[in-house]
């Protein structure tokens, strides 16, 4: 694998962060239910990571969200949603994802996290523990395949019972000329 360190994702990151997201997913991206969850917030506090070559250069991205897996007697199920997951062509195959996923996961989890939902190709993320045993009652807000509703618990039993829509929850992100500003 190429080298490439893993590092909290910074304000100077998004330029390259969204041209690779752009090479990797195509301009569709943005039209993806899981895009409707993410549109105008903030990732969930230090769950955003870039994959950095020595020279700077941004080869890999992901973050997690805020959200609420539906609801459980009433109240709404804390949640983290994945994505997008995305290594720049040159380094596919490089076992970079996979780097970029263990990380995520294992910071999600220290950081007292219950479970993460994600929509995605089940034979590419099972071998991460994910899969659709928990979200066979869960949705998203627009069209979704439920095969690729898929989730993994970091606490035993933190998706049981939960039902309905996924829905965001995170910090909104309000654009200033030349800083960003967070409302609650």
């Amino acid at each position: 694998m190429p080298f490439a360190a893993i590092v909290d994702e910074e304000r100077g990151h998004v330029p390259a962060r969204e041209a690779l997201l752009d090479a990797a997913m195509g301009p569709a991206r943005t039209r993806k239910s899981s895009e409707q969850i993410r549109a105008g917030r903030l990732p969930a506090e230090r769950l955003a990571f870039s994959a950095l070559r020595p020279d700077g250069s941004l080869v890999g991205t992901v973050r997690l969200w805020n959200v609420a897996a539906g609801t459980k007697d009433g109240a709404s199920v804390p949640a983290l949603l994945l994505g997008p997951l995305a290594v720049s062509p040159e380094s596919q195959g490089t076992g970079l994802g996979s780097l970029l996923m263990r990380c995520a996961i294992a910071e999600a989890a220290r950081l007292g996290h219950g479970a993460i939902i994600l929509v995605g190709d089940p034979e590419y993320y099972a071998r991460f523990g994910f899969s659709v045993d928990k979200t066979g009652a869960l949705s998203m807000p627009g069209p979704f395949e439920p095969r690729r509703l898929l989730a993994l618990e970091l606490v035993e039993g933190a998706l049981d019972g939960a039902a309905g829509v996924i829905a965001p929850t995170g910090r909104f992100v309000l654009e200033e000329p030349s800083e960003m500003v967070l409302a609650a």
